[in-house]
């Protein structure tokens, strides 16, 4: 069974014709199909549920207000049924028909498949961006996908279903589930431009996306050892201060200057003191992830198990 989630936010026009041609492009699958309609202020509930009186496949998920991209997706894909889900925004430049040839893939043997929107058809301020994106992305995490943004992508429903989506971390859900370890294939994908309904993009996701990333690489990195990141940055912070301690020292024994006053004095005892505090606090995070880990909560995914 195959289920396609879509995000909607005032998608009035645009969500007919593509609830139609996810429908044509996934005829010969067992399919259902979520829309998730995230606080529209247009009509695109309503359409929906016209859509839905007509094929029981169609379901909709009405959220209260508008929380996002990522909690509309991760609403949807927790209540997919699906063995295989697929996702996809709702402004029809991503094309359903790409579906096919991504499950397909996916059958070889791989946990996902990330579209890659190789010949896009946005703004040159967007690819160019997007490229920016992807160079940061793999300076900071190093194995990444070559198109984050692209909602394009299908998974098995036990991988995608690991993952908890909060804040806006959907624009980085392919190296999130890459740095778990699991495998992934781009392909390349149709990208049509838009022609209905108002893009959601706006200069205000860059630092927000530059946040995210870094909470990516460091949340999939330390989570389970808070010490080794904290206490790593409090460690060298005391080594620079005794060393420049050291140095105070040796330049008052040698000269005989006074470095009571001198900025590096400061400097010193700052770095000693502040470093001192991180050490204490990577201790408290180890502590308190140790205090999480007794509970039900598991730091591992078991793929299968052969009785």
């Amino acid at each position: 069974m195959v289920s396609v989630v879509v995000p909607v936010l005032n998608e009035e026009e645009n969500v007919p014709v593509l609830y139609k041609e996810i429908s044509d492009a996934l005829k010969d699958y067992d399919l259902e199909i979520i829309f998730t309609d995230d606080g529209s202020t247009d009509s695109t509930y309503d359409v929906l549920k016209k859509l839905r009186q007509d094929d029981p496949r169609l379901k909709i998920l009405k959220m209260q207000k508008n929380y996002g991209q990522s909690a509309a997706l991760a609403a949807g894909i927790q209540y997919a049924k699906g063995d295989v889900i697929a996702t996809l925004d709702g402004d029809l430049q991503n094309n359903p028909a790409d579906i096919p040839m991504m499950i397909e893939k996916l059958n070889e043997g791989y946990d996902f498949v990330a579209g890659w929107r190789f010949n896009r058809k946005d703004t040159f301020f967007k690819k160019r961006f997007s490229r920016f994106g992807y160079r940061l992305r793999k300076t900071i995490i190093g194995n990444v996908v070559h198109d984050s943004g692209c909602t394009l992508r299908v998974y098995k429903s036990k991988v995608i279903k690991t993952l908890d989506l909060m804040g806006e971390m959907h624009r980085y859900i392919s190296e999130q589930l890459i740095l778990q370890g699991f495998t992934v294939a781009e392909v390349k994908v149709d990208h049509r431009p838009r022609t209905a309904g108002k893009t959601k993009y706006n200069l205000r996701r860059l630092p927000k996306g530059f946040l995210d990333l870094l909470m990516v690489a460091t949340w999939q990195k330390y989570r389970t050892r808070p010490l080794h990141l904290l206490g790593g940055i409090g460690l060298v912070a005391i080594i620079l201060g005794f060393l420049t301690g050291i140095y105070l020292v040796i330049y008052k024994f040698a000269t005989g200057a006074d470095i009571g006053n001198r900025p590096l004095l400061l400097l010193s005892v700052l770095l000693i003191t502040t470093g001192i505090q991180f050490v204490i606090l990577g201790f408290l995070a180890d502590l308190m992830t140790k205090i999480y880990h007794q509970g039900d909560k598991h730091e591992y995914i078991i793929d299968k198990v052969d009785d």
